[in-house]
């Protein structure tokens, strides 16, 4: 085995990166779910343990959602929603926070630029959340990356920030309420959870039901990320890897684990 290793890298790699498409390829033969959720925590975590600034683990973070992002363009899921800042992360020290905002302002319009991952498989990003409480060039960062992907329509990314589930909730109730206050006959009725439902940021982005639900480094808790959306046939995984480590040999298994599932209800 030893003659392997003299190999030069770039065969190695391309080895390596035809037996990934391979492996994709027999995947995609099965049950692909449409919709499935990224929690992506433990990127400080992943950082202190190797002795780096908590900002290179969200810079690690970022390389890894590209992969992931594109192991799941390949397989031909139609949604992909990450949970990138929540509400409640405006309280971490300041510094951070900028740093964070910067990044974001970055590496929005990175992806979706001209040639780049989302232009290449067609699409289309959302981002939702409480899009009033971030900095100004942020918000502007955010437009010119959605607009720059406006007519993609293979596929939908949201991007999640700052986002907290009680706050989607909460709009959706009030504009059903509103709704049923504007009508000439009020009609109590119509307030339904179909309806709350309907008016959702994730629904009104045109996302499909959410399939898989997979939060990382450990933490066995939602922790108001898509509370709504999570159901009783969404199948739920925590795993222990942090963040930046996620990558094929934590999501097969769970994609596996979907499709055996799926083909269980359709046998019984």
């Amino acid at each position: 085995m030893t003659w392997i290793l003299s190999w030069p890298l770039s065969f190695l790699a391309f080895v390596k990166a035809q037996l990934v498409l391979l492996l994709l390829r027999v995947l995609s033969a099965g049950p692909i779910p449409r919709h499935v959720a990224f929690e992506m925590d433990g990127n400080r975590r992943f950082a202190r343990r190797a002795g780096r600034r908590a900002l290179e683990g969200h810079s690690d973070g970022f390389h890894t959602l590209k992969q992931i992002l594109e192991v799941c363009m390949r397989l031909r899921i139609r949604c992909v929603t990450v949970y990138a800042f929540a509400i409640e992360n405006f309280n971490r020290p300041p510094d951070e926070v900028g740093a964070l905002m910067k990044l974001a302002e970055e590496n929005l319009v990175e992806i979706a630029q001209n040639g780049a991952l989302l232009s290449q498989y067609g699409v289309r990003l959302n981002v939702i959340g409480h899009r009033e409480l971030l900095p100004a060039h942020v918000q502007v960062a955010i437009e010119k990356a959605e607009g720059m992907t406006r007519q993609n329509s293979r596929a939908i990314l949201n991007v999640c920030a700052p986002y907290a589930s009680h706050h989607e909730i909460t709009l959706a109730v009030q504009s059903v309420v509103q709704q049923a206050l504007d009508k000439d006959n009020f009609d109590s009725s119509t307030i339904t959870e179909q309806s709350i439902e309907e008016n959702l940021l994730i629904t009104l982005g045109g996302s499909p039901p959410l399939d898989i639900f997979i939060r990382t480094s450990g933490v066995k808790r939602l922790s108001g990320f898509l509370q709504w959306q999570c159901c009783e046939n969404t199948q739920i995984h925590m795993v222990d890897t942090y963040w930046p480590d996620f990558g094929l040999r934590d999501f097969v298994p769970i994609l596996l684990d979907y499709q055996r599932k799926v083909w269980a209800r359709s046998n019984s």
